[in-house]
């Protein structure tokens, strides 16, 4: 029989399979009882609560119960049982089983009535409770909205938690105020059995993202050249990461405050253009746009709920957190301070990590082939000396051409007559100005510098200009977040080691030389994945000379040049020191691919066992288009090939009629033939008895016949009869 839980130790949290109730519930279910106790033990003298938990209980933790919003979801490992109630009844049972009962009704506003009616249930319940029962209701400070400044003169003096009772609601969120007020209500008739708390909690961010997943999902694509900031950006969004948020509600289970209202946010005061203008920066293209507020009502992906929440404006500043709790804080002072761990957990979280793959290989092995279908495939960028050169010039050319653009002022009103004048559609994309001036200077200096090289080289680059720009090129936030395909660059083994190594000061790399040491490299853009393709020079030859006009006009693969470049890869790829021992080096070995095994031109076969090698893909999957493009084509697909089988299935059937009718045709053919036959057989059986009758009857037969017209008797049959009888040549009368 499984042992009791220790006192304060089982918790029921609705909607465990939600993103907050999952981060919360994975939280709590590695946290220790009573751990919050320990430093608070001052503190919390002079309270009329109960005393703390028993120490004895340190080193137990959490167990999790609660219900699930989708019961098809995963199997949550954190939770000791999840459950799919079907009845009030039976949902109450399981919440008297609990010592904990957290609702949140920040996600789903029909959890509203569920959390009302719960936390009315328990009360009713209350002689029954044989030790305390703590219900904690985690809303949101939505309902604090449309609240006004109480100092006039002071307009940007921060809410706190003692003018709760002064909040106004935004108009949609006035069933969580009322829910609010309920729940606080049922937990001062008797405390010391049934205890309620109210946790209004920030805009919830971290981990797989919440509230702002929209934007992180559109940087992490990089679909877009800048992030839209929906009106001016400038109000002001109270927020608190999600783990800082279980911590807060484990506070509030363990020290069982006085005060029953807390306010759940960090220290931060950041405007919305603030967050997504970060946002930007770590995750996306680095650009925000702002656009009217109207558009956001346009995007499928919000929610009218989120919206309005994007829109609150908002000073707040938690005291009591910082008084009376023992919080260790992840994320005090917010997101901006804290983005490049939050985007570390929100691309771990959703398992987007990045597919880095490096292809070797000779010319004409089909490395560029190969490196596209991955890239297809995969959705990654694919990379190579060419088209990253040819892209940083067309990106310098554009920006030298670029007339000095007309940057928002950072001045609250100013421009604002002139902005309201403007078009609708009309966007302003928000860059520093003196960012901008540097920009332009530095991007003619640089497309001077590689025309000039490229002059000097009769058209050719320098290893000095490839290698930073292919190093920008892979540290851009697209490689970054999807991932690339490496086709063929690094070619050896200082250039691997130029590219991938991490910017130190001269004395280290000058110690780490002495010492023999492999310099450090930049784990963001090392391949995670290297492929080298082998061929022979038989086989190689053999493939470029199948190869049209056409399709060698404008390569490498005219005979001279191939075998040219060929020859410099078995040289370089001869020595000691390769390419591929940098990255053995590294513990990043090399997988070697024989194309001439599958003997497959396009080399489908090669690209078939690479994608087993590196595995399922690590993105957001197809796009809706992607899907209805996909179900599209599976339904042609389906009806091309009923239309087949249906076109065979008459094809067989008219060959198997003709088969029929051929059959038939024989058959009375052959019917008739046999009766021709039998025809013959029969008048020449009765040839003998023809000549018999007419030699022996029919003269007798007439006889008698013409006798009978004569005589005419009465019964002209019988008379006939006894005539031939009578007359018969073949009887002999005087006999008888």
């Amino acid at each position: 029989m499984e042992e009791e839980a220790p006192r304060g130790r089982r918790i029921f949290l609705n909607h465990l399979d939600s993103y907050c109730g999952r981060s919360i519930g994975k939280y709590l279910s590695t946290s220790v009882v009573g751990a919050t106790l320990e430093s608070a033990e001052d503190e919390e003298e002079g309270e009329e609560n109960e005393p703390p938990v028993d120490p004895t209980s340190t080193g137990e933790t959490y167990e999790i119960v609660g219900t699930l919003s989708n019961p098809e979801s995963a199997d949550l490992q954190f939770a000791k049982e999840t459950y799919a109630v079907s009845s009030q009844e039976e949902l109450l049972s399981h919440l008297l089983e609990c010592d904990i009962v957290l609702y949140n009704i920040t996600e789903d506003v029909s959890q509203i009535e569920e959390a009302t009616w719960a936390a009315s249930a328990l009360h009713k319940e209350i002689e029954t409770f044989a030790k305390q029962k703590l219900f904690i209701l985690i809303s949101t400070i939505m309902t604090w909205a449309n609240t006004k400044p109480f100092d006039p003169e002071n307009p940007e003096a921060p809410f706190i938690e003692e003018d709760f009772r002064k909040r106004r609601s935004h108009p949609g969120f006035v069933d969580h105020l009322n829910a609010e007020k309920h729940i606080a209500k049922l937990g001062k008739t008797n405390k010391k059995k049934f205890s309620t708390y109210v946790v209004a909690s920030g805009h919830q961010y971290g981990a797989e993202e919440g509230l702002f997943h929209y934007f992180f999902k559109m940087c992490w694509l990089g679909e877009t050249p800048a992030i839209p900031v929906f009106g001016d950006g400038k109000n002001i969004i109270p927020t608190i990461h999600v783990r800082d948020l279980a911590i807060v509600l484990q506070n509030v289970a363990e020290l069982k405050p006085a005060f029953q209202y807390v306010l759940g946010v960090d220290a931060s005061m950041h405007t919305l253009r603030e967050l997504i203008k970060c946002i930007s920066k770590n995750i996306g293209p680095g650009k925000i746009e702002k656009v009217p507020k109207e558009n956001a009502f346009l995007s499928k992906e919000l929610t009218q709920m989120q919206l309005d929440m994007l829109f609150v404006n908002l000073r707040m500043e938690s005291l009591y957190l910082k008084e009376n709790f023992n919080i260790n804080w992840f994320a005090e002072t917010g997101l901006i301070d804290n983005i490049a761990q939050v985007v570390l957990e929100y691309k771990q979280a959703r398992g987007l990590l990045p597919l880095k793959v490096y292809i070797h290989g000779p010319p004409g092995s089909g490395k560029s082939t190969i490196a596209k279908e991955l890239c297809k495939h995969y959705k990654l960028h694919y990379v190579s000396t060419n088209d990253a050169i040819s892209e940083k010039i067309a990106d310098l050319e554009q920006i030298v051409a670029k007339e000095p653009v007309r940057v928002e002022s950072e001045v609250e009103g100013e421009g604002e007559g002139e902005r309201e004048g403007e078009g609708e559609g009309e966007r302003l994309v928000e860059e520093e100005e003196e960012e901008e001036g540097e920009n332009i200077e530095e991007a003619k200096e640089f497309l001077d510098a590689i025309k000039e090289n490229m002059q000097q080289n009769k058209g050719k680059l320098g290893d000095e200009y490839i290698l930073k720009i292919m190093k920008e090129k892979l540290m851009s936030m697209p490689c970054r977040n999807q991932g690339y395909v490496l086709d063929g660059f690094p070619e050896t083994y200082e250039e691997a080691m130029e590219l991938f190594r991490v910017e130190e000061d001269e004395g280290e790399e000058e110690e780490e030389q002495a010492a023999g040491k492999m310099p450090k490299f930049n784990q963001i853009i090392i391949p995670e994945f290297i492929f080298s393709l082998m061929a022979s020079d038989e086989f190689l030859i053999n493939r470029i000379i199948q190869l049209s006009e056409s399709e060698v006009a404008g390569t490498q693969y005219t005979e001279e040049q191939f075998l040219e470049a060929l020859k410099h890869f078995r040289k370089i790829n001869a020595d000691d020191v390769t390419v591929l021992n940098y990255f053995d080096e590294l513990e990043i070995h090399p997988q070697f691919v024989d194309v001439a095994v599958y003997e497959d031109f396009e080399n489908r076969l090669a690209v078939s066992k690479i994608i087993k090698d590196v595995g399922e893909p690590r993105n957001y999957g197809l796009t809706d288009e992607e899907k209805e493009v996909l179900q599209r084509q599976a339904a042609e697909e389906q009806l091309a090939k009923e239309a087949k089988e249906k076109a065979e299935q008459e094809r067989k059937e008219d060959k198997e009629r003709e088969e029929r009718k051929e059959r038939w045709e024989e058959w009375i053919k052959q019917q008739e033939e046999v009766k021709k036959q039998e025809q013959e057989l029969l008048e020449a059986q009765s040839i003998p008895l023809r000549n018999y009758l007419m030699k022996h009857v029919m003269p007798t037969l007439m006889q008698g016949i013409n006798e009978c017209c004569r005589i005419r008797p009465d019964d002209p049959v019988n008379f006939l009869a006894e005539y031939l009888f009578k007359n018969s040549p073949d009887i002999d009368w005087n006999k008888r």
